[in-house]
């Protein structure tokens, strides 16, 4: 359970205000918003792309896939061409699998070539086999000028297409190990270059004009507001361009818009509300307006002069203070109301497009993405509605939601007398859950299984009696989770000659990570962990030592579909003897050492990465178990948009998985991360802010249930700060958070810090 500081080193920064330049104004009527809008629409959703003619009949026209954006762009015919007007626009969609392009919303052709590839390992019935489809596209926009020039994003590469998509050319991604790109666009301004742009979720915005010989991204951050106590711009979730005004751009955890002032390489605050916490994204343009998706609505922002920015002050005059030019803001509630009027078969909207026709080229249309955040607005967040299971029973996935618990250590629940503070604390402090070891960090089962295959690969100890136990927490009405630690398992990692285990390709062995610390030579006995494995080797200068110390931990290769099947079959058996949810922590891969470049994984097979790894895992275990599942992750994983360094990332995870349990621990961020004034609030923003954007960035997919530090580390802000307000101020954050839940954590079991 542990999340290593280092990960965080990025989260030094130092913080800034933005002062707020434009505000709401009295809502403005839409000009004849209803009759405008007409009745013909389409929409995405996880089944695919349906539309409703003029007359009002609706069909399911693609089926492949979800849908999550829809362009519309005008094409000219060859003259003296009698096609009809719906063929004078073409249509794009992005999809799960890939970019779809059609001129008559029947034929559709994958406009995906060239494009990176991801590898999904089947493992059934003792054979495996292979998907291969397109890796996720995190973003798809296509040039205003030319519809031929198409540019999008996945996690880790930019790439541009000047053919429609016939190929794509890889602009690569600005120069930093952490994956994370969220949003692209293009645009050549008057009198400059083709430029591409990027939003990274750590880095901020870059951009590059792949013309020019040796193009490089080159940072364009200035102006953006940043992360507290950071020195890093915030993410930008979108972008859009209005010709020939330039970009605009909008963040996703806080409600701001800004317009690009290329001249100066600045971003000059637009709009903005008092929100402390929120989203905009899906950034649509008129003729004069530009209308966006929040978190709880639609609004649109009529600009003056088309969005042209207000002329620069003259030598001598008064001039404006920049954004003193109001603009008008208006709520559409017309565009709400008939979005959420579509039917969807039961699955939320993804992406709609609507206007007066949609169908007839040259005629305004409207088109939105991340239409999840319309149920996103105040109050309690409601859970998904139903597992994420091919089994035939299915229970809800409301059972996960709302749960308070705790780490239940199992060597306190094997007998009734050690049991009972633990069932005390849970009574007096209104909890309803535990979390209870059945695979524990060493890799030892803690509970007799009844499926004889599960010993083959594992060892029994000190066993708790599973139907004793669970009848005792049913009988209080208290919430079971098993926790099966995944990949950390040096039990398994030893089995049949170490054949599964993460291979040290140095030394032709099972790796392990170390550190070394270099000191001055002493006759004293160094101080040391005993639990730890240390050795000295010798220094280049003879008056120093190295002190050599692995990490407690051994490795499992997260590319074996037999360590696959050997979890699967505990988590099915634990499932099938009564567990509420099974959580899998350590469903990573390893991130520490010194060595860390030496570790092999034998079992990758070619296409394979780390995403792909704990994505074929998930999809072979989410057919073997009907309850809730939840997975742990690193707190970095959920704060931002990316899986560096341990393959979990929450976008790609939230599709298998019920609950995400990130672990928001504020003694392993940097110490003055979110520490302003006052200090003692540090506990509650990581929390609040945290929970908030797990939940963002899973599309409201997941139950986002944090694990809460009830234990003090030896850390600068935890020596003087650390108490039961600290513990209760994390309880504060999640709850003001909307989430579903929170489990505190103890190792030793010791929770007298709880509220």
């Amino acid at each position: 359970m542990i999340l290593f500081r280092k990960f965080l080193n990025i989260m030094k920064f130092r913080a800034i205000c933005l002062i707020p330049v434009c505000f709401l104004s009295t809502p403005q009527p839409a000009l004849s918003q209803t009759s405008v809008l007409g009745r013909a629409a389409l929409w995405g959703t996880d089944q695919g792309l349906y539309r409703r003619d003029q007359t009002g009949r609706v069909e399911q026209i693609w089926s492949g896939g979800k849908v999550l954006k829809i362009i519309q762009t005008n094409i000219t015919p060859p003259s003296g061409n009698n096609r009809t007007s719906a063929s004078l626009s073409r249509w794009t969609l992005l999809t799960d699998n890939g970019i779809l392009v059609s001129n008559d919303l029947k034929e559709w052709e994958q406009r995906s070539q060239g494009l990176p590839r991801k590898v999904i390992k089947i493992f059934e019935n003792g054979e495996k086999s292979f998907i291969t489809t397109v890796q996720e596209i995190k973003d798809l926009e296509i040039d205003r000028e030319n519809q031929d020039i198409m540019v999008c994003a996945v996690k880790d590469g930019v790439y541009l297409t000047r053919n429609g998509g016939q190929n794509w050319q890889n602009l690569g991604m600005p120069n930093f190990r952490s994956n994370g790109i969220k949003a692209v666009t293009t645009i050549t301004l008057p009198g400059g270059d083709f430029t591409v742009l990027c939003s990274h979720s750590i880095y901020g915005v870059y951009y590059i004009n792949p013309d020019k010989n040796g193009a490089k991204w080159i940072e364009m951050s200035d102006g953006l507001e940043k992360l507290e106590t950071t020195d890093n711009a915030d993410e930008v979730s979108d972008f859009t361009v209005i010709l020939p005004s330039g970009v605009y751009a909008s963040q996703s955890f806080r409600r701001r818009i800004y317009r690009l002032d290329w001249e100066s390489k600045t971003w000059d605050p637009l709009w903005q509300d008092d929100t402390d916490f929120g989203t905009v994204d899906s950034l649509s343009t008129g003729k004069n307006n530009l209308r966006f998706v929040h978190d709880g609505g639609i609004m649109e922002i009529v600009l003056p002069n088309g969005g042209e920015p207000p002329p620069k002050p003259t030598e001598g005059s008064q001039g404006q203070a920049a954004g003193s030019n109001r603009q008008r803001v208006s709520k559409r509630q017309d565009l709400i109301d008939r979005i959420k009027a579509f039917p969807s078969n039961g699955q939320k909207l993804n992406c709609a497009v609507l206007g007066e026709n949609i169908f007839r080229s040259g005629t305004d249309i409207i088109s939105l993405s991340e239409l999840w955040l319309l149920d996103e607005g105040p109050g309690p967040i409601k859970p998904p509605a139903t597992v994420k299971t091919t089994a035939a029973a299915a229970n809800p996935a409301s059972t996960a939601s709302g749960k308070d618990g705790l780490y239940l250590p199992v060597n306190h629940a094997m007998d009734p007398t050690s049991l009972k503070p633990y069932l005390d604390i849970i009574e007096d402090r209104k909890l309803n859950m535990v979390v209870i070891d059945m695979k524990d960090d060493y890799g030892r089962l803690r509970f007799t299984p009844e499926n004889t295959s599960i010993t083959g690969m594992g060892r029994v100890f000190r066993p708790v009696d599973i139907e004793v136990f669970l009848d005792t927490m049913r009988e209080r009405g208290i919430y079971t989770v098993a926790r099966i630690v995944v990949f950390k398992d040096p039990e398994a990692a030893a089995r049949n000659g170490a054949r599964y285990a993460v291979w040290d390709n140095r030394n032709n062995k099972s790796w392990e990570g170390y550190y070394d610390t270099r000191r001055k030579k002493t006759t004293e006995p160094p101080e040391t962990n005993p639990a730890l494995v240390t050795a000295i080797l010798p220094d280049s200068d003879p008056n120093y030592e190295i002190l050599r110390t692995w990490y407690d931990e051994k490795w499992v290769d997260p590319y074996s579909e037999a360590i696959w099947d050997y979890n699967a079959s505990i988590a099915e058996e634990l499932n099938r003897r009564g567990f509420d949810e099974i959580q899998f922590d350590y469903i990573r891969f390893p991130t520490d050492g010194a060595n860390l470049a030496d570790a092999r994984f034998r079992w990758q097979e070619a296409g394979m990465d780390m995403d792909s790894a704990i994505l074929s895992f998930l999809r072979h275990v989410r057919a073997r178990v009907s309850c809730p599942i939840s997975v742990d992750i690193y707190g970095a994983n959920g704060w931002y948009r990316t899986g560096a360094r341990t393959g979990q990332e929450v976008e790609l995870l939230a599709p298998w998985v019920d609950v995400i349990c990130p672990m928001y621990y504020p003694s392993h961020f940097e110490q003055d991360f979110l520490a302003h004034d006052p200090p003692e609030q540090r506990p509650y923003r990581i929390y609040y802010q945290g929970t908030k954007r797990t939940r963002i960035i899973s599309r409201g997919r997941v139950i986002v249930r944090p694990w809460a530090q009830a234990f003090y580390l030896n850390v600068s802000y935890d020596r003087k700060y650390y108490n039961e307000d600290y513990v209760r101020l994390e309880l504060e954050g999640v709850r003001a958070a909307g989430s579903g839940g929170l489990t505190y954590w103890n190792n030793s079991g010791r929770y007298e810090d709880i509220p």
